[in-house]
């Protein structure tokens, strides 16, 4: 007897265990409607917003090849990107794409940078091209320490060095990626390396000539002295451009790079496995 009544008292704690009483199961239910609702309203609202970026792609295109016929020759993804730089404004968008044709003419006439164009900053050995991050952007690294104003070149060839290095970025993007990320390295930078004016001109060409291309900035080692020219560039820097920067702590280096760029895509100077790569070599 008493063992039957064990099982019994098993059976029925089983019973109480697996029971949910009726308004539970209508909550449970109801929770997970919502949450199939909602993200059928999300695919609904994503395929309009892709649907409402392809017809302004077209008539961005259209309105733009009116006006200059080398606009055949930019792909869809281009044209997007600066449609996306001017929040889908079709106006503002035509006037930048415009504006970059215009600039690329005359100032890209062979259609790229030939590293014979920038041999002095070449010289200067301060920009690498570096693995991609966890995301498949490609990385580039700066070290600000070795710029000093280009005595023998001046601006246009600082300026021709830039789009060297944005067009070999550029090239590097593997499919459906279209940004890059930037280490910039600011160990032992001092007055000698600032030259505000030339870090002007690079912000400007890669605001108005290479809209939605930087994913992300890291800026690391900066020393205090290096405040006072960020000070007078910060301004100059568009509001999503200031998104993407971030001042990274020495004591948090390797974590936070770690947090974006796998150990076997990190540069060796920072704990990771690859050897620092010249971008004219990359």
């Amino acid at each position: 007897m008493e063992t039957e009544e064990v099982m019994e008292l098993t059976v029925v704690e089983k019973s109480v265990e697996s029971y949910n009483p009726p308004h539970q199961q209508a909550t449970k239910e109801s929770a997970d409607q919502q949450i199939d609702d909602r993200a059928k309203t999300n695919g609904i609202m994503e395929t309009e917003s892709n649907e409402v970026e392809k017809n302004k792609v077209c008539l961005l295109r259209a309105i733009v090849e009116n006006q200059d016929s080398s606009c055949k020759e930019v792909d869809d993804l281009t044209i997007r990107r600066f449609l996306r730089a001017r929040d889908l404004d079709i106006e503002k968008a035509s006037s930048m794409l415009l504006k970059y044709l215009k600039w690329r003419k005359m100032f890209v006439p062979n259609g790229y940078i030939s590293p014979f164009e920038v041999p002095n900053e070449i010289a200067q050995n301060k920009m690498f091209m570096q693995g991609k991050d966890k995301m498949g952007r490609p990385i580039a690294l700066l070290i600000g320490a070795r710029h000093f104003q280009n005595c023998k070149g001046g601006s246009d060839e600082f300026k021709r060095f830039v789009v060297f290095s944005l067009d070999k970025l550029g090239a590097r993007m593997p499919p459906g990626q279209e940004k890059f990320v930037v280490i910039a390295d600011l160990q032992g930078w001092g007055y000698c390396n600032s030259d505000v004016r030339a870090y002007l001109g690079a912000l400007s060409i890669l605001q108005d000539y290479y809209p939605e291309r930087l994913g992300k900035l890291l800026i690391i080692h900066a020393p205090y002295i290096f405040m006072t020219a960020w000070k007078i560039f910060y301004p100059f820097i568009d509001t999503t451009t200031k998104k993407k920067i971030k001042f990274v702590e020495d004591k948090r280096l390797k974590a936070t790079l770690l947090e974006d760029i796998d150990d076997s895509q990190l540069p060796e100077i920072y704990g990771g496995k690859l050897p620092l790569l010249p971008i004219q070599d990359a």
